[in-house]
């Protein structure tokens, strides 16, 4: 930062994935969502506190990284579920 003059702001795409937790018969998932409501990804967990710790895991990226870069992490253009 040089002295008088604030430092340029970086623009940063908004993410508009979302994550869902669901309680099946057979347990839980957690689903990422495409901004479309598409599912892009599904993650089935052994209890509702790992479904939840994931879950959280994956807002945090939304909210960190850009859509190109979360789209990377979890290989969504590779996965279609």
């Amino acid at each position: 930062m040089t002295a008088g003059k604030p430092e340029a702001h970086r623009e940063v795409p908004i993410n508009y994935y979302t994550v869902r937790l669901n309680q099946g018969a057979s347990g839980w998932d957690v689903q990422i969502l495409r901004p479309s409501g598409a599912v892009a990804f599904t993650r089935s967990c052994s209890s509702e506190a790992e479904a939840r710790t994931f879950a959280s895991t994956v807002e945090q990226h939304i909210y960190w990284l850009s859509p190109a870069k979360f789209e990377e992490y979890y290989r969504l253009h590779e996965v279609d579920t």
